[in-house]
């Protein structure tokens, strides 16, 4: 049994913050329920044409939910999510600021389903002098200061993936396993309000903090570390790039012995301690680059385990998506959707005693009629919703 089977999900989300919430909470167990608008559905869907057709976006986040086709503005559509939503456990949306409370599906709603969990992700939350502004990844990764850390010397760089988003997709998620788990044990519903600039904030707690108490921001530094030397990417001599980390004295003493095989520099004073190493951080590195520049890349990898001093190869996305590791883990699955069967990764949940749902990816409004029949419509009051253009 999945540990979320039984619960229902009404979601009027769109984009990546909602969805990947609700996939999550699919994928242990919950039946999600996607509203879409009947034109265009989920502007996610229309970002690429990668995926055999389909958007690399909508693929990734919304595997094994339903989509009902709704145009929330209309009175009828309405009267279906009311419906919905008092047989709901939980209820998410993700909405432009505001456009929950004006159609009616604000906080409020508790009042008539105290049991119902309520969550808003926004991008600065209802109150404040941002309340009202809009919100995409990269304003927010902005507003955070992650471009201010993040790129080289002399230009700052945006997170490649939407780093705001997944931030604010993974704090409502585990907010609402938590407001589950308290209902199950007091009955209380709950509303949960999260935000992308504060989801980011929490993963810039160590450049705020070095910023806040040490009187400078750390540098950008691109590959390399902020703080920490050596640890990046060191070329080798057949052209080849490697990763590696030091992290602490133990293992700078065996890096020096081992893979640059230079054990004077354990106590050259410029490289004595980690803040040492950070002030003469160029030093340090032309002591790296004079010895792997004479060895190819599987010399110093060799070195490097045999020493125990992390490392890696840089791959691209072909080579994570024939990543060893992850094929011998048995991590890809066959997920159907409207253009046929796809190879997707598993979620990383690795719970004991049961496999995640990992269910079709589904079409613009496949499960309207199923769902509205379960509401208790027949087939003419359908027809007639067709016809409005309210499904």
């Amino acid at each position: 049994m999945r540990p979320l089977e039984g619960i229902t999900v009404v979601a009027l989300e769109q984009v990546i913050a909602g969805p990947f919430a609700t996939r999550q909470l699919a994928e242990l167990g919950a039946r999600v329920i996607k509203i879409e608008r009947p034109a265009g559905g989920d502007a996610a869907r229309a970002y690429d044409t990668t995926v055999k057709g389909l958007s690399s976006h909508f693929v990734w986040v919304n595997r094994s939910k339903e989509s009902l086709s709704l145009d929330v503005k209309q009175p009828q559509a309405k009267e279906i999510l009311a419906r919905l939503i008092a047989k709901a456990d939980v209820f998410l949306q993700n909405l432009a600021p505001g456009a929950a409370e004006r159609l009616g599906l604000g906080p409020s709603i508790r009042e008539r389903h105290p049991r119902l969990i309520w969550c808003g992700i926004s991008g600065y939350g209802p109150a404040g002098p941002y309340a009202a502004k809009k919100a995409y990844d990269l304003l927010v990764q902005c507003e955070a200061g992650l471009l201010s850390v993040t790129g080289s010397a002399e230009s700052p760089a945006k997170a490649g993936i939407p780093a705001a988003d997944i931030a604010a997709g993974m704090y409502a998620f585990t907010s609402i396993l938590a407001a589950l788990l308290r209902r199950e044990r007091s009955g209380e519903g709950a509303t949960i309000d999260v935000t992308m600039l504060e989801a980011l904030g929490e993963w810039m707690g160590f450049p705020a903090l070095f910023a806040a108490y040490g009187g400078a921001a750390p540098p950008r530094s691109g590959a390399h570390h902020a703080t920490i030397v050596p640890y990046g990417p060191f070329k080798c001599g057949d052209g080849e790039v490697v990763f590696l980390s030091v992290q602490n004295e133990r293992e700078y003493a065996a890096f020096c012995d081992g893979v640059l095989r230079r054990s004077e520099l354990k106590t050259d004073e410029r490289f004595a301690s980690g803040p040492a190493r950070f002030r003469n951080r160029d030093a340090m590195h032309r002591e790296v680059d004079r010895v792997f520049s004479a060895l190819s890349a599987a010399e110093i990898v060799a070195r490097l385990d045999s020493a125990d001093i992390a490392n890696a190869r840089l791959n691209d996305m072909a080579g994570f998506w024939r990543h060893p590791q992850l094929e011998a883990r048995g991590r890809w699955a066959k997920v159907g959707s409207p253009a046929g069967e796809l190879d997707l990764l598993k979620p990383p949940f690795n719970l004991s005693g049961f496999e995640p749902r990992m269910d079709a990816v589904p079409a613009l409004g496949e499960h309207s009629e199923p769902i509205l029949g379960e509401l208790g419509y027949g087939a003419a009051e359908i027809a007639e919703l067709r016809k409005l253009k309210a499904i």
